[in-house]
């Protein structure tokens, strides 16, 4: 087998990228469209507030009346409007949400008042600018406005925004189909009964968890024997997957058949290794089918490797094919806490903890070590032949949160 050189991370995240597009568009209510991607951008049907309303409870008057005293003639409260009009030396009760009365121009707030039976009068100060508590027609949009761009991530907010905009569904990408298939002689599907030559099958739970952090359909299958004919089967029995993950196998050790195995199933590899530590040895093919292109990402064996390659091109391809926006994890910079070695000539993603204002890198940074990879939130970014970093110096920091959807 001819020596692949490992490219640079960019590069394998554009070319994986450039493989596929969102999938097909459908309708969904709003409940269902939570945590999916706007297909389509989304303009609003209507003008929020519909007309003026007072921001707080208070009085409306006349603006040319702000001294007083000032007779009450009623009342105004959401959802049930004063209907007559407000003239000079008159005043109308309105609660917070509520309809701001016709000829009335200032809401003078109820604790800047007495009142006696129908009438009120200041008692201190003259009110505050005219229009200080009075939103506005239109104020947070109008009907026609593009409320929300394509390839916005719908969570709470947008949800709410959606609705208020006048929409009771909303165009978004179909889910993903997903399998993820973990495969070594080694594993043990039940870590109860694990032998000391085996090692639990930890890594397909752990993949299908950070996928099932997006809106897919997943499925796993395995552990899958190391040998070319059970993986040949475990690709057939994920035939109807939009994108195929497996775990291990990916390297050039003898029982290392991901790569011929899917070569001979009909896929064609588009590239292999990445200049990254972990997770050199990570593969990305592509099937075609009459439904529609198939994706196999295979990830290395060793956890932290699986998990690492997981964050930066599982999900992005995920994201992708559900519409996002921005696909690629969103990176920030901070202050190391404590020093960190100089850097060999990959890419290296150390697991660290960041407080908010600095981040510490793990004693422990071996691709097998699985407690330094749960007591982490981040992943440090150190760039290839990276000098030694001193404490206060700046680093990049990728954050891990809910499964690395942050």
């Amino acid at each position: 087998m001819a020596k692949v050189p490992p490219i640079p991370l960019e590069e394998a995240q554009a070319r994986l990228l450039a493989l596929v597009e969102p999938l097909p568009i459908e309708h969904v209510d709003i409940e269902g469209a939570l945590n999916r991607y706007l297909a389509e951008p989304l303009q609003a049907r209507r003008t929020q507030p519909a007309a003026d309303l007072s921001a707080m409870d208070g009085y409306a008057v006349t603006g040319d009346d702000l001294a007083g005293p000032w007779h009450v003639v009623g009342e105004s409260a959401a959802g049930h409007p004063f209907t007559g009009t407000v003239a000079s030396g008159q005043a109308v009760r309105i609660s917070t949400g509520a309809i701001l009365p016709a000829g009335a121009e200032a809401v003078i707030l109820q604790e800047d008042l007495a009142r006696d039976n129908h009438h009120i009068a200041l008692t201190g100060e003259a009110p505050e600018p005219r229009h200080k508590h009075i939103r506005r027609c239109g104020l947070d949009f109008s009907e026609g406005l593009e409320v929300l761009v394509a390839g916005t991530r719908i969570g709470p907010a947008q949800a709410a925004l959606a609705i208020a905009a006048g929409h009771k569904h909303l165009p978004v990408s179909r889910k993903p189909r997903i399998a993820v298939i973990d495969s070594g002689d080694e594993l043990a599907s039940d870590p109860e009964t694990c032998e000391p030559h085996q090692i639990p099958a930890s890594n397909g739970a752990m993949l299908m968890a950070m996928a099932g952090a997006l809106p897919v359909e997943a499925r796993r299958i395995g552990p899958v024997a190391d040998t070319l004919e059970a993986l040949m089967a475990a690709f057939d029995a994920a035939r109807e997957a939009d994108v195929i993950v497996t775990s291990g196998g990916a390297s050039v050790g003898d029982h290392d058949l991901v790569r011929p195995a899917l070569e001979a199933w009909g896929a064609t590899i588009d590239f292999w290794r990445v200049a990254i530590k972990p997770g050199k040895p990570i593969l990305v093919a592509r099937r075609e089918r009459t439904s529609g292109p198939q994706i196999v990402i295979g990830l290395p064996g060793n956890p932290v490797s699986s998990f690492v390659t997981a964050y930066h091109f599982l999900l992005p391809l995920l994201r992708r094919m559900l519409g996002a926006r921005d696909a690629l994890p969103m990176q920030i910079r901070t202050r190391l806490g404590a020093p960190v070695r100089a850097n060999g000539g990959r890419r290296e993603f150390l697991r660290g903890s960041w407080d908010g204002e600095s981040v510490v890198p793990h004693t422990i940074q071996d691709s097998g070590a699985l407690a330094a990879l749960a007591a982490s939130n981040v992943l440090i970014d150190r760039a290839a032949f990276a000098p030694e970093g001193s404490i206060g110096d700046e680093a990049r920091v990728f954050l891990l949160q809910n499964g690395g959807i942050a």
